[in-house]
């Protein structure tokens, strides 16, 4: 089984995701498990702050290390092997063999944090395990980075998609591989055809068409 402990201002916009759909069979057949802790409830004083404006000036504000630090510390208390995942920009690129890897280990169980304003305090950085970038853009937060690396990893879990071969033919399985085009009933639609080869039943070349149309990015 796989674990995620999500650590968020925002739980109720994570929430109907993981319980809907994959997220939602992996749950039931006890592939997975979905944890979320209120980064609020660390917060400091009497309006439980959980961030502060940034040394030297600048706009925005900046997650403190205090609340995030006891926040970690809190789901470590009950496994101190759980590892600390962290969406940022200067983080390594998350590619399709990398949730494989995630995947992978047995009995893992993964810390998220989502940032949130301007940033974080530098100093977060020294108890992450991983951290991760989406792409060269900018979100507002770490929620939706947490759905994505989630999502990728979970279906990855045996037992979780269908088909056995599932996840082994599609995009992007075997490094920048492009999966074949696939088409469903009915045989034509709109004067467009399914190709001839895949309704002949003659699996060599089918396998052999498929091959033939696969690509690469």
């Amino acid at each position: 089984m796989i674990k995620f402990t999500i650590i968020t201002l925002f739980q109720d916009a994570l929430e109907p995701y993981l319980k809907t759909s994959m997220m939602w069979k992996a749950t039931e057949k006890g592939l997975a498990e979905f944890d979320f802790v209120n980064l609020r409830d660390f917060g400091l004083g009497p309006h439980k702050s959980v961030d502060d404006a940034p040394y030297g000036g600048g706009d925005g504000m900046l997650l403190r290390c205090e609340p995030v630090f006891a926040a970690i510390e809190s789901v470590k208390a009950t496994d101190p092997e759980a590892k600390v995942i962290l969406p940022t920009p200067v983080g390594e690129i998350w590619t399709q063999k990398k949730a494989r890897e995630f995947a992978g280990t047995t009995n893992a169980h993964y810390i998220i944090l989502c940032p949130h304003y301007e940033g974080y305090d530098e100093r977060i950085l020294s108890i992450v395990d991983y951290k991760i970038s989406l792409g060269k853009y900018v979100l507002t937060g770490g929620e939706l980075p947490a759905l994505i690396m989630i999502d990728s990893v979970v279906r990855l879990v045996p037992g979780v998609l269908g088909g056995e071969q599932s996840a082994e033919i599609e995009s992007f399985s075997d490094g920048d591989n492009l999966e074949y085009p696939q088409y469903t009933r009915p045989e034509e639609f709109r004067g467009m055809k399914v190709p001839e080869v895949l309704l002949s039943g003659n699996h060599g070349e089918i396998a052999k068409w498929r091959e033939e149309h696969s690509g690469t990015v």
